[in-house]
């Protein structure tokens, strides 16, 4: 699994990771970038941007809430990890998954390979 560091920024500025890694028999890019108070993440492992969701945790919830802003709207993948992941930062989450593997074990294996570069790179997310 590659990790290269892209732009650091100064605290409160953007900053830009990319990483990739092989899950299974799949070569998987990602792509985030941290903004102020937000994260946008892309997933896939051909250059599209077929799906974009977003999520934020609620003062009224325990649950993150979450929309579907582009694409399928019955495609939950990319609303499903982006409310996973803002219920472990804390932060608001913009997710664009473009993998055809949506099976459940599968974007388990890429929320723990994303969760795996936060803790190696906290300063990245």
């Amino acid at each position: 699994m590659e990790a290269a560091g892209g732009g650091g920024a100064a605290a409160g500025g953007i900053a830009l990771h990319d990483f990739s890694g092989r899950l299974g028999e799949q070569r998987v890019h990602f792509h985030a970038m941290r903004l102020r108070d937000s994260l946008f993440l892309w997933v896939g492992a051909a250059p599209a941007l077929a799906s974009l969701a977003v999520a934020m945790c609620s003062p009224r919830d325990s649950v993150p809430v979450a929309a579907s802003l582009l694409g399928d709207p019955s495609d939950t993948a990319s609303a499903c990890l982006a409310r996973r992941l803002a219920s472990k930062t804390k932060k608001q989450i913009f997710v664009s998954y473009n993998l055809q593997n949506t099976d459940s074990n599968f974007t388990l294996l890429i929320e723990n390979r994303i969760k795996e570069e936060m803790m190696a790179f906290p300063e990245k997310f």
